[in-house]
């Protein structure tokens, strides 16, 4: 049996699994028609396309506001006991609960064939599977359908509002499910048919974003960030997906035939690749107006060396980055503390985000990460713990980052390499707030809950810069993998070597970078 490159797939559940889209657009037709026709002097009747741009996928409270918004309707919030006459947004999407179970009542869900033969064939061969929904009736509908028993995790509304997890197009559901399944998000397959489904999975960095456009909605999920999509599951195969999780970055010069002739091997009939990947960097850069720059510092900008205390930024490359500053929006991204980043690179109209992003500072702003604060105390006792038992180790070095704890062992005899890495285990077994991330010989202790990919989107947020823009992104090492995939198809990410990658294209060295930065900063 051919060994399978992706380890996990999360399946959103009405209109992907079971066929109840139908009947929750029923049952918010009559919820928001009756508030409208009581409401309004000029009644416009709730749409199927309001359905899907306001309320599909979303949290029931939240598609009731989004809904709303849409008409310039402002309503109390109320609470969640609020009764379903109630006049608040809490008592709008209760009544709409109501109509929906006894519309379920009357009619059993049925379920997509080509789905259920998908999940079986994906268990068959050892592949984790998962439901996430924003559905409070998760539960509920799976029973009904009786088809509970092929998910080993099921993340649902009652599992949102229970974690207090903000809901899609928020990717917190599906990182929580991911978690719970044991994966990495780039690992993992998620199939969406709603817009904020696919926004969310796009946004938490997953491996593979699959669109289901049921509704005649390709454009809306493609424009959302769905890698490829597809009008029914039939159309897509396990080695199709594998190959997939195969594919490497193409040469940063490849011409724009070239790439489309490369890209052919994914085409295949019934598949919509997303047109941002047949955009090559040179037709990427001429077609936006502003453009938005992120860099790793080892390995990207400065070559990787034995100790991190001797990479150290050129002085060509230093002047290179001044110029380039004054012209692009810039940001350095890394592993390293802000306040050793500032002393190494010293420019100072560039943006900092430290320890992997968990600290951010710019001319008007410091951000760390809420969790990090709260989690110091413990770092600090883990980098005692990891001094006492691997500290005498000929050749290690424990660095205390203060958000985290990273263990380099590049100077280390491999001997004791698992001796290092059972040991970094220990360390936060049974503790879900922390987590390990692997870097070039080096293990890092880090919160969970954010990474690169994150700090991107806050740094965006932030500054008020939209994913429309040119946002491209260099990195080398696996840390950077999470960036990669959260721009697969909203910006364009490079990788400073040549392997396996969630990057669209890659250089070989530092050296190329440095002449492509000198070539546009002139």
């Amino acid at each position: 049996m051919k060994r399978l490159f992706f380890k996990a797939v999360i399946f959103d559940l009405d209109g992907v699994i079971t066929q109840t889209a139908r009947l929750h657009f029923l049952a918010w037709k009559k919820t928001f028609d009756d508030y409208l026709k009581k409401k309004l002097k000029e009644f416009k009747e709730f749409t199927y396309e309001d359905y899907l741009l306001y309320v599909d996928g979303k949290p029931r409270y939240e598609g009731v506001r989004s809904f709303l918004s849409s008409r310039s309707i402002k309503l109390a919030w109320g609470a969640p006991s609020d009764s379903s006459e109630k006049e608040t947004v809490c008592g709008l999407g209760n009544k709409k609960n109501v109509l929906f179970r006894s519309i379920l009542k009357k009619e059993k869900p049925e379920v997509f064939p080509s789905t259920i033969k998908f999940i079986k064939e994906l268990k068959r061969r050892k592949i984790k599977i998962a439901v996430a929904s924003s559905s409070k009736n998760c539960s509920l509908i799976l029973k009904s359908a009786k088809i509970e028993n092929l998910f080993s995790v099921r993340v649902d509304g009652k599992t949102v509002e229970r974690l207090n997890l903000r809901g899609k197009p928020n990717p917190d559901m599906f990182i929580e499910t991911a978690e719970r399944l044991k994966v990495s998000p780039k690992e993992a397959v998620v199939v969406e048919d709603a817009s904020s489904g696919v926004e969310a999975a796009r946004k938490g960095g997953f491996g593979l974003v699959v669109g289901i456009a049921r509704k005649k909605n390709e454009k809306h999920l493609l424009d959302s960030g769905a890698d490829v999509v597809v009008k029914d599951l039939a159309f897509l195969d396990i080695e199709w997906v594998n190959h997939w999780f195969r594919k490497t970055p193409f040469p940063l010069s490849i011409g724009l035939k070239s790439l489309k002739k490369e890209l052919r091997i994914f085409e295949k009939e019934g598949i919509l690749l997303n047109p941002s990947y047949f955009v090559n960097f040179n037709r990427f850069i001429s077609q936006k107006k502003d453009l938005v720059f992120f860099f790793d510092y080892d390995g990207t900008l400065t070559p990787i060396v034995s100790s991190p205390d001797e990479a150290h930024l050129s002085e060509k490359m230093r002047r290179i980055l001044e110029r380039f500053s004054k012209k692009f929006f810039t940001v350095i991204i890394s592993g390293r503390m802000i306040k050793e980043l500032k002393k190494l690179i010293n420019i100072e109209n560039i943006i900092y985000a430290g320890v992997h992003g968990l600290e951010i500072e710019g001319k008007d702003f410091h951000f760390i990460f809420p969790k990090a604060k709260k989690l110091k105390p413990v770092i600090s006792q883990i980098k005692k713990r990891l001094t006492k038992t691997l500290g005498k180790i000929p050749g290690i070095f424990i660095e205390d980052k203060k958000l985290s704890i990273a263990l380099h062992y590049r100077q280390v005899d491999e001997k004791f390499f698992k001796i290092i890495e059972k040991e970094v285990e220990r360390c936060i077994k049974n503790n879900k707030e922390l987590r390990i991330i692997l870097g070039k010989k080096v293990f890092e202790i880090i919160p969970a809950g954010w990474n690169k990919a994150f700090a991107v989107g806050w740094i965006l947020d932030k500054l008020g810069f939209s994913l429309k823009k040119g946002i491209i992104y260099f990195g080398d090492d696996t840390t950077d993998e999470d960036a990669f995939y959260f721009l697969r198809t909203r910006g364009m990410g490079v990788l400073v070597n040549r392997r396996k990658s969630g990057a669209h294209f890659y250089l070989e060295e530092v050296s190329k970078v440095e002449k492509l930065l000198n070539k546009l900063a002139k």
